[in-house]
């Protein structure tokens, strides 16, 4: 059995259509419905709804990405039973539409993290970049921080601070905006937001936010377990503490607290590559050895570091990855279970026709289509070499 070939879709306004989809060779959707406040529910109607468009198209949804846990219940403030309650409920009603694949994450306050969204190969492609001395330059001059001059090494204050003499306003603010653009077609985070939700965290560290997620698993895995759905939670990206705030979800380490704190089938992860990739300490195939059956999504890409731990998203097979033994490893555990594990190609280099166009960063067509096209022949050699169907 071979993994089910998928392809995030932001809706009806990604530039990328579902025809287009169609013609790459995915055969399964990956979307969220994006327009709905972080918390609220989600109702059967407009479950169905976005569920009809893409069946009309040829195309089937396959996974949620993401059902956003609302800052409420990562923080243990406010009205965060009743958003756990919301979260549950929307999950009924993905049930009802035989939508059984939730991805989330855990990240406090922003999504992934990058200072570059049109990083320049030396292809002249664009891809997608991480940069230390941006994120301090952000962090102690732009958002000014306090005390985020203890996050960082004497090097990259230094050299943050040459850039931040160096840096026009434009280029500034233009930095600002790429460290917030958080995902399409959803309500922009500002620096003045970010301050106000920073203070949310001050007494909050690794530990407390371990707690909060293993209490709100243990609240949500039973109605997944009950609706048939299983949630996979995605790793942080990129995998370590960004702008003071804990992250918890970074190594295998921090697999093995999820798995042993709830131990639900329904409670399992996206594999992503890209975002444990970037961690110069996780070995992935131990990773995947360890989370094992209980992979329920997979996100593959690659990325290459330097020796300050700045990365940019490389080709999807030539990175710091071995995605040979990355993809071997996940298509010997599909050999065992009952059901395709969806995988997507992620992100990819905004390259040829895609340059002259209007592009998410990290979700242009053609970056992706060429990832697709050399995942699916590196798993058609590694079945064939294998007998595997």
């Amino acid at each position: 059995m071979q993994l089910e070939q998928t392809w995030r879709w932001f809706g009806p306004d990604d530039p990328v259509t579902l025809n287009d989809i169609l013609q790459t060779g995915a055969t399964g959707i990956v979307t969220a419905l994006h327009h709905i406040p972080h918390g609220d529910v989600w109702s059967v109607e407009e479950i169905k709804k976005r569920k009809n468009i893409i069946e009309a198209s040829g195309l089937k949804w396959s996974v949620v990405e993401s059902i956003t846990v609302h800052e409420s219940i990562k923080t243990q403030t406010g009205d965060y039973k009743k958003h756990i309650e919301q979260y549950q409920q929307t999950l009924r009603n993905l049930s009802v539409n035989n939508i059984n694949i939730v991805t989330y994450n855990f990240m406090p306050i922003t999504d992934w993290t990058r200072t570059n969204l049109d990083y320049i190969m030396p292809d002249g492609s664009r891809a997608l970049y991480f940069n230390w001395f941006d994120l301090a330059v952000f962090d102690i001059f732009i958002l000014k921080r306090k005390n985020a001059e203890a996050t960082y090494s004497k090097e990259i204050i230094s050299e943050a601070e040459k850039r931040f003499k160096k840096y026009s306003p434009q280029q500034l603010d233009e930095l600002a905006f790429m460290i917030l653009f958080g995902l399409p077609g959803e309500k922009k985070v500002t620096v003045n937001d970010l301050q106000t939700a920073l203070d949310t965290y001050a007494n909050i560290d690794h530990a407390t936010l371990r707690e909060h997620l293993k209490y709100f698993l243990e609240q949500i895995t039973p109605v997944a377990e009950e609706e048939n759905i299983k949630m996979a939670i995605h790793p942080d990206d990129p995998p370590f503490d960004v702008l003071g705030l804990p992250r918890v979800v970074n190594n295998i380490n921090d697999v093995e607290y999820i798995l042993s704190s709830v131990n639900n089938e329904a409670n399992g992860f996206c594999f992503c590559t890209g975002s444990f990739g970037a961690g110069a300490k996780n070995n992935l195939v131990e990773i995947v050895q360890r989370m094992n059956k209980r992979i329920h999504f997979v996100h593959l890409r690659n990325t290459k570091r330097d020796a300050l731990g700045n990365f940019y998203e490389a080709d999807h097979l030539n990175g710091d990855t071995d995605m040979y033994n990355v993809v071997k490893e996940i298509l010997e555990i599909q050999q065992q279970v009952q059901t395709s594990i969806p995988f997507r190609p992620d992100h990819g280099h905004v390259m040829l026709d895609d340059m002259n166009k209007k592009t998410n960063p990290g979700y242009s067509c053609i970056g992706r289509m060429r990832g697709l096209a050399e995942l699916r022949g590196l798993m058609l050699g590694i079945s064939r070499s294998n007998g595997w169907n």
